[in-house]
């Protein structure tokens, strides 16, 4: 089923993408930074949560694709290498920060592409750490959007160390997935 309500969700969350960027590019006269961050966090927010939702309805519903499959990982991709490359120009995130979980993001994504190719796709299936890393990365995104302090708590700060423990489980995921993949790569 080719148009359903996951995959329609995961269009949306692609959808979402322009939205949260755009809201930057506003004059500040128009838009105060301080409403462009709330703005755009709760956007993020709000595609990060029908991220997890249409998983679960394409599961509950039965409604699985092969469409899915592909769209929804896709969509992730797109919508955290969005947020980092705003978040360079924002000066919120260093280069190398981005480049580390943006890079890590497309060779595990060809790495599994390869082993699918090979009939071997769940040696290098979702794994734990992708999951905390994911979820630290989401949080840490959030909190660089937002970026404004919230009565005493310093979000900024909070975002920073995020963004770098979620570089450290970046790189800790990646080698994770390669081991699992090296015998096939050994062999060639």
């Amino acid at each position: 089923m080719f148009w359903n309500v996951p995959n329609s969700l995961t269009v949306m969350r692609i959808l979402c993408i322009p939205l949260f960027v755009g809201i930057f590019y506003f004059p500040e006269t128009t838009l105060p930074m301080h409403d462009k961050n709330v703005l755009a966090t709760f956007i993020f927010a709000f595609a990060a949560i029908t991220d997890w939702f249409d998983g679960y309805l394409a599961r509950v519903l039965n409604q699985t694709s092969a469409f899915g499959a592909f769209l929804d990982p896709v969509a992730d991709k797109l919508m955290v290498a969005a947020a980092l490359v705003l978040l360079i120009e924002l000066d919120r995130v260093g280069a190398v920060v981005a480049l580390i979980i943006i890079g890590r993001e497309i060779a595990i994504s060809a790495l599994r592409e390869w082993m699918a190719g090979m009939g071997e796709r769940s040696s290098v299936a979702v794994a734990f750490i992708g999951k905390i890393k994911t979820a630290v990365q989401m949080a840490a995104i959030l909190f660089l959007l937002y970026y404004d302090p919230l009565g005493p708590l310093d979000i900024s700060f909070y975002g920073e160390v995020l963004i770098y423990i979620a570089a450290i489980l970046t790189l800790v995921s990646m080698a994770y997935y390669l081991k699992a993949a090296w015998p096939r790569m050994k062999a060639g």
